[in-house]
């Protein structure tokens, strides 16, 4: 379907959730011609989703290790953090 506009869409919700569910793209919803939102498949939103959280924790990984560079210093083990918490 690809962009629909936002009116045409209330006349035709049930068609265009079957279409993203079926075909796995995303159709967008426009206002005045211009995309607003996005209807995905639940499953693909969830894949997106995780995937976000993965690059997010990929960045933050990557940030602590610039960090330790500039500074200098040297990184805790996590056996001796662990051991610290009481963890092991």
């Amino acid at each position: 379907m690809g962009d629909i506009a936002i009116s045409e869409a209330r006349n035709h919700l049930a068609a265009i959730v079957d279409n993203a569910h079926r075909a796995h793209e995303p159709n967008f919803l426009t206002r005045r011609g211009i995309r607003v939102a996005a209807l995905v498949d639940a499953a693909e939103f969830e894949r997106l989703r995780e995937a976000a959280e993965e690059l997010d924790d990929i960045r933050a990984v990557d940030a602590a290790w610039e960090e330790v560079e500039q500074t200098a210093q040297t990184p805790i083990p996590w056996e001796d953090v662990k051991r610290d918490l009481g963890l092991v």
